[in-house]
């Protein structure tokens, strides 16, 4: 549910008008509307739409908040962000500064914290529209002691050593809602997985826990579930054994080798603490509305997180994972969404498709050290965003096709803002790549998604930041490449189809 946090709906007076009145100049008329799009327990996610209500094109824009002690805003997209202590200033880019008459524009942010924003002005102005007042000016809570954790870049690299909120100890973050179960045992937190009910929280104390970790108890929308707890709670999985089925299911017997695995627990919370040391790091299985916050993922022998089996309107965000597919390079995808159309037979649980769609990937670093594609986009999934992450494709292995930051074979996807580089040793082709694969039921793989502000840093090695393989099998739902996209050290350019302005 999306919650209004400021109202910008304009307010019309009509006035009769008796007289002649001099002519109108045409001027544009900005108002603002922040809406939280997504809440957890310790944060919030918000849109931001700059809306013109005038008769005149405004080309360019500036929104300005302050947020409560306590809450910082650690990611952001489609804006420039600056930060003088507890104010915020959010700056339009090149590609969306023109706001025509009876249109908008968007940007979004990431909070940690619960704060609200107060005081917000679009280029000076209430948001909610009026004029300027001293109780609104943008200086008005410049802080000149305000820390440096503050910084607008704190979260750019999602270092496990950087983040004081993922790794505070239990007792120093915020208390979270509803039931609390404190864990500090392998066996407690498996007890507590096994009898989690909707609202509840398990909360892990610092220290290594070993075990196959499995959680089947879905939550609610209105009341999920989290797992939450330090960066030094690190959960780790000596399997595989024993024999499974065909198709992963949670057997008796049958170690699976996961970190984590969520089978059919949708609305959960997955927050802070570390899965290493495992066959995969966290898998979710016919798991909706998952959100994964600050969790550090290391040291897997295969893939590092894997949404699956339909695993819908998930996010991961705020988060690291590296050091990927140890034992099996070719599948050691650092983020997998979706299934290969080879495996819907098992993980097509959706009208015979695996249909993970819109998931969302903000903030997060990947990389170092992830063998195969940073991120793997499969066929038959739809709509997701890839917006503000860091990529270090050092050390990806170039087995199995893998050989780029991200291969995209699904559609309709949003992919902005992120930074990405390589530097060896590693095999690395082009930094984005499309691939068309046919499934059955056939869908338009690989198609109809679309770049933009992305920063790309080839090494000297690369191609193509963006190398679209087809647009023969797109037709009607091209691939876009925008001109706000820019490459560095790349060996041949940008992208290999004409770029949109």
């Amino acid at each position: 549910m999306r919650l209004p946090i400021a109202l910008a709906a304009g307010v019309a007076t009509a006035l009769a008008v008796y007289a002649a009145v001099p002519a109108h100049a045409a001027a544009p008329k900005l108002t603002a509307t922040i809406t939280q799009a997504s809440v957890w327990s310790t944060g919030y996610g918000a849109d931001v739409a700059v809306a013109n209500s005038g008769d005149a094109a405004a080309t360019g824009w500036t929104v300005e908040f302050d947020l409560p002690a306590g809450t910082t805003v650690s990611s952001s997209w489609s804006a420039t962000r600056t930060q003088t202590g507890q104010h915020y200033k959010f700056v339009n880019l090149s590609w969306n500064a023109t706001v025509n008459p009876g249109a908008s524009q968007t940007f979004g942010f990431n909070a940690a914290g619960v704060g609200l924003p107060v005081n917000c002005t679009v280029n000076g102005a209430p948001c909610a529209g009026g004029s300027p007042s001293p109780s609104t000016s943008p200086s008005r809570s410049a802080s000149p002691s305000a820390s440096p954790s503050a910084s607008p870049s704190a979260s750019a690299s999602a270092s496990p050593s950087t983040s004081p909120s993922r790794s505070a100890s239990p007792s120093s973050s915020p208390s979270p809602a509803g039931p609390v179960v404190d864990v500090a045992t392998a066996a407690q937190l498996s007890s507590a997985l096994a009898a989690a009910a909707p609202g509840q929280t398990i909360r892990l104390a610092a220290g290594t826990y070993h075990g196959s970790f499995v959680a089947q108890q879905p939550g609610t929308a209105a009341a999920p579930i989290t797992l939450t707890g330090p960066r030094t709670a690190v959960l780790v999985n000596d399997g595989p054994s024993g024999d499974g089925p065909s198709c992963p299911v949670p057997t008796a017997g049958w170690d699976s080798g996961y970190g984590l695995w969520l089978f059919g627990a949708a609305y959960w919370n997955l927050t802070g603490f570390t899965v290493a040391d495992s066959k995969k790091g966290i898998v979710l299985d016919n798991a909706q509305h998952v959100t994964i916050d600050g969790v550090y993922v290391h040291d897997t022998e295969d893939e590092g997180v894997h949404f699956r089996r339909s695993s819908a309107d998930g996010i991961i965000r705020n988060s690291v994972i590296e050091s990927t597919g140890l034992v099996q390079p070719g599948y050691g995808e650092g983020l997998y969404l979706g299934s290969a159309g080879s495996n819907w037979a098992c993980h097509g649980n959706t009208g015979g498709v695996d249909r993970s769609d819109r998931v969302q990937v903000l903030g997060n670093r990947i990389g170092p050290n992830v063998a195969a594609e940073l991120i793997d986009v499969k066929e038959g999934t739809f709509d997701g965003v890839i917006r503000g992450n860091i990529f270090n494709g050092q050390g990806i292995s170039g087995q199995n096709s893998a050989d780029s930051w991200i291969d995209v074979k699904g559609i309709g996807y949003l992919i902005e803002n992120n930074t990405g580089t390589f530097t060896a040793p590693g095999t690395f082709a082009d930094g984005y790549e499309t691939h068309n694969p046919a499934t059955t039921p056939s869908f338009l793989n690989g198609c109809g998604n679309v770049w933009r502000g992305n920063t790309s840093d080839l090494g000297g090695v690369g191609t193509y930041a963006i190398r679209i393989t087809s647009t023969s099998k797109c037709a009607g739902n091209l691939n876009v490449v925008y001109a706000s996209n820019t490459v560095t050290n790349a060996t041949t350019g940008l992208t290999n189809i004409a770029v949109t302005p």
